[in-house]
């Protein structure tokens, strides 16, 4: 299946897509003079706040609305020169909004009855939480020609060696022999391999894909000192004790809760590492390398079209609601999803929510293995998420990382248990073994994630990072979370290079955030399991106020405290009766 774009543009030729783009331009030069003549001629604070706003809204949603087509556009063809060029353009108005911002944030910074304020205006009143982030961000800026000159800068660096990455990664082929044949193929088609059922394949696959990165190493490794370079300098110019604070605050999520997490994560990896050790057993090896970390186990080989994954999809999510069930089918029929692998599209898989127009579109590499499927699953939950924020304004549709992968996760785990139970004990072992490898990347893996990218920061910090040492600080990383569960011989010394995360300078430590969404969403599964039908509204609720509260208030609706470690080792305790059940089908 390939997506359609037609909702947002037919075109960039199209006559609405350049008459945007003019419209654009001129919201944004009307927003910085409205600002600049507001300042100067001291208007009256409700009015100058709420015309703010209302410019802003708008100016954003358009904003988005034309770089979401340019990136959608690039994404599966990072080939496409026209959407690439038009994509840095718009990366360029951004140092065109800094200025109006600026000096907006930094006028409203001598607002102190900010609460009140609301009582006199609708837009102000609605905008609250929006405001008061901005009051407390503000702390942070520098000068207003300051940045705008970083906002100009970011264009040239982080923005370009993302960019950069995005290419030399999405049009990077392996050469790789299958059957006695040789052939180029794209990463993603390679990497997906680890799933295959012949371990020949998944071992070649793994040997290839090593091989292969000799040829583009450096210019990664340059890529990812470029970004996280500049990171850390404006992190300094800026005054936050450290990325971890920065990116802390911009997840609207405390240390504490943090630290509980990963206290937490710690303390429950002896059982992932026994899930491993089993794996290893029943796949023939001591220890497990990595490259069968994904291998399928069992003598069930369930396998789908991605017609039979959509009705599978619709199917299950009616156990859980009609209205997610519908919204899922009305994303197949309507081409909302572009599904498989081809050469040129990036890898993984994303969903963009596209808030403008009230849809989403989903991007995935689908190869027919359940796990395929569970991932269809879980970026759809993503777009319902943007669904259930529908009716919020754009500026109150920003949810954090932490939260973002709730939704998403939920839709995963909604899947995995309605198949669980139709399934006989093969297929449970099936089922079982993708849940909780899943779930072994979403802790284990993303802790080897985390702590690689605080060593990396530490590393970075006394100058350029060489491709040895970026290898030796992953293998070090796999080393603390997978322990003696893998095979410490055959780890993976280049994860650096192949996961998007690390090049996006605006989200550092990407990765806790997929540990926080997989063990809130189980605790919520649990929750839905005790209300039942009652949990529903409540559940959508929650996800509609993603976008305008800190995670401690948002999870508050639930009666959920996730500042405690108790919650973060009940949820984990749920994914240990999973590895029970595997250990004991397995025996």
């Amino acid at each position: 299946m390939k997506w359609n774009l037609d909702a947002l543009y037919t075109s960039f030729d199209s006559k609405e897509f350049q008459e945007d783009r003019k419209k654009l331009l001129k919201m944004i030069d009307e927003l910085e003079s409205f600002v600049k003549q507001a300042i100067e001629n001291n208007l009256d604070t409700v009015k100058f706040i709420s015309t703010y706003l209302n410019i802003r809204e708008k100016s954003s949603s358009l904003h988005f609305k034309l770089s979401a087509f340019s990136e959608l556009s690039l994404s599966v063809e990072t080939s496409n020169t026209i959407a690439l060029k038009n994509k840095e353009q718009l990366e360029a108005l951004n140092s065109k909004f800094k200025g109006a911002d600026v000096s907006f944030q930094k006028w409203l910074t001598k607002i102190k009855n900010i609460e009140e304020l609301s009582n006199k205006s609708d837009i102000i009143k609605e905008h609250i939480f929006f405001l008061k982030e901005l009051q407390e961000s503000a702390k942070h800026l520098l000068s207003e020609q300051e940045e705008i000159l970083i906002a100009k800068m970011k264009e040239t660096g982080s923005n370009a060696w993302s960019t950069l990455w995005n290419s030399l990664t999405a049009e990077h082929l392996v050469e790789i022999e299958i059957n006695g044949k040789k052939e180029k193929l794209p990463l993603a088609k390679v990497r997906n391999m680890y799933y295959d059922s012949n371990p020949k394949i998944r071992k070649s696959a793994y040997k290839s894909e090593i091989a292969s990165y000799k040829t583009i190493e450096k210019t990664a490794s340059a890529c990812l000192n470029g970004v996280k370079g500049e990171v850390l300098t404006l992190i300094s110019l800026k005054k936050y004790d450290s990325v971890l604070d920065k990116t802390l605050k911009d997840a609207r999520m405390d240390k504490e809760t943090l630290d509980a997490m990963i206290t937490a994560m710690k303390e429950h990896l002896n059982s992932f590492r026994k899930f491993y050790k089993r794996k290893a057993k029943l796949l023939g090896h001591k220890k497990l390398p990595f490259y069968d970390i994904f291998a399928p186990i069992g003598s069930i080989k369930m396998r789908f079209s991605f017609e039979e994954a959509m009705d599978f999809i619709v199917e299950n999510f009616g156990t859980f609601s009609k209205k997610l069930s519908n919204f899922a089918k009305n994303a197949f029929e309507n081409n909302w999803v572009d599904s498989e692998p081809k050469e040129g599209k990036v890898g993984g898989a994303f969903c963009e929510n596209l808030h403008p127009i009230k849809e989403s579109r989903v991007l995935t590499n689908f190869e027919g293995s359940f796990s395929d499927v569970s991932t269809v699953a879980h970026e759809l939950g993503h777009a319902y998420h943007g669904f259930c924020l529908k009716e919020e304004t754009f500026l109150n549709s920003d949810y954090p990382m932490p939260l973002a992968e709730t939704a998403s996760i939920f839709c995963e785990t909604i899947i995995g248990n309605a198949a669980l139970k139709k399934a006989t004990k093969e297929e449970k072992i099936v089922i079982l073994e993708n849940e909780i490898s899943s779930a072994g990347q979403v802790i284990v893996d993303i802790l080897s994630r985390f702590i690689f990218e605080s060593s990396l920061f530490e590393e970075r910090k006394k100058g350029s990072v060489s491709v040895d040492k970026l290898k030796e600080l992953m293998i070090n990383a796999q080393k603390e979370a997978y322990g003696d569960g893998l095979d410490e011989e055959i780890l993976h010394p280049y994860m650096w290079l192949n996961k998007p995360h690390y090049y996006f300078a605006d989200y550092n430590f990407y990765n806790f955030p997929y540990a926080f969404g997989l063990l809130f969403a189980k605790g919520l599964y649990a929750l839905y399991l005790k209300e039942g039908d009652a949990f529903v509204e409540k559940y959508d609720k929650m996800l509609a106020l993603t976008g305008k509260e800190t995670i401690k208030n948002v999870v508050k609706t639930m009666e959920i405290d996730v500042s405690s470690i108790n919650f973060w080792n009940s949820s984990l305790k749920i994914i240990e009766k999973d590895i029970e059940e595997f250990l004991k089908l397995t025996e």
